[in-house]
């Protein structure tokens, strides 16, 4: 069945372009049709930085299986081990502009990139394989849908990873976890910023007292409802959290994700564990 893709633009974007003769760049002529950088294009595309890394809810509409052009894409419904070797390609101002798969516009200037089932929104590793360039971008669209391409980078990924002018080019991606680098930089009750949970930390003091709530496990926390809600819902939609008593704790401004409460601290560990390997995240274990 084909996913609801209302706004994305999806199944009316054509392949992307490449550059039909060689010595073009930012600004220049030599590009298929009308989709070269543009004469506005900025003069520092080198210098733009690397999409940063940061945990965010999965959107629900972009997991739902789709077909385009008779192939059939089941995207993956969470953030795990993922790394292939493809064909790398861009598009460029054809598309700037429009939604993506997202609902966000695409910007052909940031460091973004679209892909058939990665995670929306997801962060990933490019390597150019030819000189080992390696740039970090934030998957928010689909595609690329025709032949055996893997990756559609924005024109500015593509600049820096020096696939601009080729058109294309062999490159590995991998994706990021955001969590894997290393320990959370913010204590589990500092608010996040934008869209993202705020960091948790496994971390608690032995022998907590139960109150009246009993125990209970922070999977996230978020400054939005709206956001919160979403997380909640891409959990509930996981088989492994099938079950769990989930459920929303809003306290000074910040919305809680938590499972519980459970009767004792030893069961809330051992959910906090399994939700840890789940999620790669580091849960608190609470009594309240």
């Amino acid at each position: 069945m084909i996913a609801s893709m209302t706004g994305c633009g999806i199944f009316s974007k054509s392949p992307p372009s490449a550059v039909e003769s060689s010595g073009a760049s930012a600004g220049s002529g030599g590009f298929y049709k009308d989709d070269g950088p543009g004469f506005f294009a900025p003069s520092n595309l080198e210098e733009t930085p690397d999409a940063v890394p940061k945990m965010e809810p999965l959107l629900a509409g972009p997991m739902r299986p789709y077909v385009v052009l008779g192939k059939g894409y089941s995207p993956m419904t969470r953030l795990e081990t993922y790394k292939e070797r493809g064909i790398a390609t861009w598009y460029g101002r054809r598309y700037h502009g429009k939604p993506t798969s997202s609902g966000e516009t695409y910007d052909m200037y940031a460091m973004t990139a679209a892909h058939t089932v990665l995670p929306i929104p997801s962060y990933v590793r490019v390597t150019n394989l030819a000189n080992k360039k390696s740039v970090v971008v934030r998957v928010n669209d689909r595609g690329p849908f025709i032949g055996n391409r893997l990756i559609d980078l924005s024109y500015t990924a593509a600049y820096k990873l020096g696939l601009a002018t080729a058109g294309s080019g062999m490159v590995e991606v991998e994706l990021i976890v955001p969590g894997n680098e290393g320990p959370p930089k913010a204590p589990a009750t500092a608010p996040a910023a934008g869209n993202s949970p705020a960091p948790v930390s496994s971390s608690s003091s032995p022998g907590i007292k139960p109150q009246t709530g009993g125990f209970f496990v922070q999977l996230a926390a978020f400054n939005s409802r709206e956001n919160a809600d979403a997380y909640l819902q891409q959990l509930r939609a996981q088989k492994e959290f099938q079950g769990e008593p989930l459920q929303i704790r809003e306290n000074a401004g910040l919305f809680r994700i938590q499972a519980g409460p459970y009767p004792n601290e030893t069961a809330a560990r051992q959910s906090a564990d399994r939700a840890a390997r789940l999620l790669n995240i580091k849960p608190l274990v609470s009594a309240n």
